[in-house]
């Protein structure tokens, strides 16, 4: 009797230990899902602004000014800094231009925050020339952001760079973890993603 007891105590434990686990594991999985699925939305989201805009600029200046980006190609080591012309024009709404009649540049940039205190890299997105917007969740901390850009000066003349033939294309290389704000929950991703200049560089 005693010996059925303690062995049916035993399978007992065995069987709460395992669906624990199961259920933090669950509780696991589902947090980083929820967290790669912000991550995919805002890569998406700036895949799709960055297709549609043109005068490609890549660089390491984060002053984000309200004049026109001029094209600016950057390959090797990459950069973590990149601005363009948007999409729209004046009269779209919540758009503000300059006195010259030109729409603010959209520029994304990787900056460090402080949350909870600890540090927490983070995606951000400007499209009034003045402040930026962290289009990453705070539980996702990117550890490297860099841009190449090619083909971005176009084949027209006018501009401060030398014409090419080659269609402007930018590579988005995004390198982090995802539950960055729980030591328990935590995950490494390597991201790519490619946007190519829809308007035709002639």
């Amino acid at each position: 009797m005693i010996v059925s007891v303690g062995l049916f105590a035993v399978v007992m434990l065995i069987c709460v230990a395992a669906l624990l686990s199961l259920v933090d594991a669950n509780k696991k999985a589902q947090a980083i899902q929820s967290v790669m699925n912000n991550l995919n939305v805002a890569v998406d989201g700036m895949v799709r602004s960055v297709r549609m805009g043109t005068n490609y600029h890549c660089g390491t200046d984060l002053s984000v000014t309200s004049g026109l980006p001029s094209p600016r190609d950057c390959v090797y080591p990459g950069e973590s800094f990149f601005q363009f012309e948007p999409f729209r024009d004046c009269s779209a709404q919540g758009t503000s231009c300059d006195s010259n009649g030109n729409v603010p540049p959209t520029s994304y940039y990787y900056q460090v925050d402080t949350i909870g205190g600890k540090a927490v890299g983070r995606l951000y997105r400007s499209t009034d020339g003045l402040q930026g917007i962290a289009i990453t969740a705070p539980e996702v901390s990117i550890d490297s952001v860099k841009f190449f850009v090619t083909g971005s000066c176009p084949a027209r003349t006018g501009y401060s760079c030398t014409p090419d033939d080659v269609q402007p294309k930018v590579l988005m290389d995004i390198k982090g973890r995802a539950g960055a704000t729980k030591a328990t929950i935590h995950t490494t991703f390597h991201i790519q993603a490619t946007a190519v200049q829809r308007v035709l560089d002639i």
